[in-house]
C-alpha cells in the first residue's frame, strides 16, 4: 500500500508539471503570434491589446434639460362690485326764498297751470286783475253752498305788487320778518297777484277769517270736501309746509280748474307736488 502511495504521488507532479510545461508553450506561442502579426513591434502590440480589452463604454448624450411649459395663465382682472351711485335728492325747503332776489320778467307755467311761490315768483309787472273764470266758478260753488244754508264770502281776492308790498311791510314791523314770512308773501311772490286766488270765510262768522279755525266751521268743512267740483284747491294744507312754503290756511283756497282740482284732492297732494316742483 506504501508503494501504492508513492506511485501516485509521484504521477500526480509528473502531470503538473507537464501541464505547466505545455501552458507555458502554448502562451509563448501565442505570444510570439501576436508579436508576427503587429510587425514584432512591442509597444504596438500592447497598444492594440489594451485596446482590445477595454470595454468602451456607449456614449450616451447628456441629457437635455427638460423644458416645462407652464400655459399661460389670463390676467385675472378682479371685478368691483357694481355699486349705484347713490345720487341725494336735493329737496329745496320751500319755506326760504330763493338767494336770487331778483324777480322774472315773465311767470312760471307749468304745464298750464300758473306757479307763484317762494322760489318761483312773478313780474312786479304782472297786473292780470281778478281772473273771470275764476269768479264765476266761486259764484257757482257760493250758490250750491247756499243750498245747505252755508253763506260764503270771498273776503280777499286779487292784489297787485304794490298792495302787496304795503300789506307785507305792515306784518314784518308787527311780528318782524321771520314771523311775516310764514303766513304773508313777500311783494311779487303772493298767490294773490295772479288773479286766481280767493280768501273764503263764512258770512256771520267773520272771527274765523283768515284763521286756521275756518276749517272747523261748517263752512270750511263743507268747502274742504267740495271746492275742487268747481276748480277750487285747498292751496296750503295742514303739515305741507315745507312742500308749499306757508303755513296751514284753511281759507286760501285757488283756482286751477275742475280736471286739475280733481286730481289733487283725490291723490292728497300740493299744487307743488303735482306740478313735480319742489
Amino acid at each position: 500500500m506504501k508503494f501504492l502511495d508513492q506511485f501516485k504521488q509521484k504521477n500526480k507532479k509528473f502531470y503538473i508539471k507537464w501541464t505547466v510545461i505545455g501552458m507555458s508553450a502554448i502562451m509563448a506561442a501565442l505570444a510570439a503570434l501576436w508579436l508576427y502579426i503587429n510587425d514584432w513591434d512591442a509597444q504596438q502590440s500592447m497598444k492594440v491589446l489594451i485596446e482590445a480589452v477595454t470595454i468602451e463604454e456607449p456614449a450616451t448624450e447628456a441629457p437635455k434639460e427638460q423644458v416645462i411649459k407652464i400655459p399661460e395663465s389670463k390676467e385675472v382682472v378682479e371685478e368691483k362690485p357694481v355699486t349705484e351711485e347713490l345720487t341725494e335728492e336735493i329737496v329745496t325747503d320751500a319755506t326760504v326764498y330763493r338767494e336770487d332776489k331778483e324777480l322774472p320778467k315773465d311767470p312760471t307755467i307749468i304745464n298750464g297751470v300758473l306757479l307763484a311761490n317762494k322760489q318761483h315768483p312773478l313780474p312786479d309787472t304782472y297786473a292780470p286783475g281778478e281772473v273771470p273764470e275764476a269768479r264765476t266758478a266761486f259764484e257757482a260753488m257760493k250758490a250750491e253752498a247756499a243750498k245747505v244754508g252755508i253763506n260764503l264770502n270771498a273776503f280777499s281776492t286779487y292784489r297787485n305788487f304794490a298792495r302787496q308790498k304795503q300789506l307785507y311791510e305792515s306784518y314784518v314791523a308787527k311780528d318782524g320778518q321771520q314771523a311775516a314770512d310764514r303766513y304773508s308773501a313777500r311783494p311779487g311772490y303772493s298767490e294773490h297777484q295772479t288773479g286766481l286766488s280767493f280768501d273764503i270765510g263764512e258770512s256771520g262768522q267773520e272771527q274765523h277769517w283768515a284763521s286756521a279755525s275756518f276749517g272747523d266751521t261748517e263752512g270750511g268743512k263743507w268747502l274742504a270736501v267740495n271746492a275742487h267740483n268747481y276748480g277750487f284747491i285747498l292751496r296750503y294744507p295742514e303739515g305741507k309746509e315745507k312742500i308749499t312754503g306757508y303755513m296751514y290756511e284753511s281759507w286760501h283756497f285757488r283756482y286751477v280748474g275742475k280736471d286739475v282740482a280733481t286730481q289733487i284732492y283725490e291723490k292728497g297732494i300740493t299744487l307743488e307736488e303735482y306740478l313735480g316742483v319742489n
